[in-house]
């Protein structure tokens, strides 16, 4: 009875496929199949990457339709399409100051069907001043830098100051009694003014506003705010028209839509530069044959005349060849990053 335990208690050897393996083939040859087993997913994705694309690709603008991110996103995605030879669809995902859409765009799969049109605030201040599911550096990899625009500094007309010089004097003599509106609390108009606050040595009221510059700028042309810093796509008609005034453009030249109004060098304030950049980005993992054949189709839309005539429209500026690279975008994202970070922090600006 006791040897019958004992010989039920003795597990039984088997011969399994891996071991017959074993012995039937050699070492090397067994290491050899491994690895051209484990070699199959990277020759599958690099021809599913050789062939892409193969069906229509997304472009997420994290705005509402109508406003400079849209805009550049449709004329943009239209030219590229020829070149890829897909649709490209728009896809508005509103909210949180852009950073629901980008979390969308960061949790897509990298396979180059879904980019994100990103710009200053998505990818480089809302790393301040939002607590993010996402990091806007690591889980996103740069495609091309469309296409950059300076702020403007604005102003009512009855502001009694004909430059940036007397503004500036104006807002010194009355600390605390000027208001300056902005496109949201966290917006990079705020975190410009707060620089401009910091330079200039003196305070004035913040009025934040919802649905972006377009409140901000009918309040300054009615007289209910004071001075505001925006982009030139939302006010430059209102700039034309005399309905409020313009004393500087925050860029090192002028704008080639707008060549009247100063520099900020020109204006008195050297050296306060702020530019609104837009670029497309795709997630983090993205084969990088995928990233080049996008650049490629971006840097061509550049080159198309109606699309730089359209964006020029805006105020839009597009970038010489040599800063449409991922490499640049990815450079200008950093520097933008050391640059805002450190302001946004000192000021505790919070995202709303």
């Amino acid at each position: 009875m006791k040897a019958a335990v004992r010989k039920a208690a003795t597990p039984r050897r088997h011969t399994t496929p891996q071991r017959r393996l074993v012995t039937q083939y050699p070492r090397r040859r067994v290491l050899s199949l491994a690895a051209g087993a484990a070699a199959v997913p990277s020759v599958s994705r690099i021809s599913w990457a050789q062939a892409y694309p193969t069906r229509p690709i997304k472009i997420v603008v994290p705005y509402a339709p109508g406003g400079s991110s849209d805009v550049i996103a449709r004329n943009v995605a239209e030219r590229m399409r020829a070149s890829l030879g897909q649709p490209i669809l728009i896809e508005n995902v509103t909210g949180a100051g852009g950073t629901i859409g980008t979390a969308r765009v960061a949790g897509a799969a990298p396979d180059g069907y879904t980019l994100g049109l990103g710009h200053l605030a998505t990818h480089v201040m809302n790393g301040a001043t939002y607590a993010l599911p996402y990091d806007v550096v690591d889980d996103f990899e740069p495609v091309a830098l469309l296409a950059t625009t300076p702020f403007l500094f604005l102003a009512k007309k009855t502001v009694p100051a004909d430059d940036l010089q007397a503004l500036i004097a104006w807002l010194k003599a009355n600390p605390g009694k000027a208001s300056l509106g902005i496109g949201g609390v966290g917006s990079p108009d705020q975190i410009a003014a707060v620089l401009f606050q910091k330079e200039i040595g003196t305070r004035f009221t913040f009025v934040p506003y919802r649905g972006g510059g377009a409140p901000v700028i009918q309040d300054l042309v009615a007289g209910h705010i004071d001075l505001s810093i925006m982009d030139p796509a939302t006010s430059l008609a209102q700039v034309r028209s005399r309905s409020i005034k313009a004393y500087a453009v925050t860029a090192k030249t002028r704008l080639a839509s707008a060549p009247d109004i100063p520099t900020i060098d020109e204006a008195g304030l050297p050296g306060f530069y702020a530019t609104f950049w837009k670029g497309l980005w795709v997630p983090k993992r993205t084969p990088n044959n995928i990233i080049a054949k996008l650049n490629s189709a971006a840097v061509e839309a550049l080159a198309d005349p109606t699309v730089r005539t359209r964006l020029g429209g805006l105020g839009e500026e597009i970038v010489p060849r040599e800063q449409r690279t991922p490499e640049a975008l990815r450079a200008l994202q950093k520097a933008e990053i050391e640059k805002w970070w450190p302001v946004i922090k000192e000021a505790n600006i919070k995202g709303q």
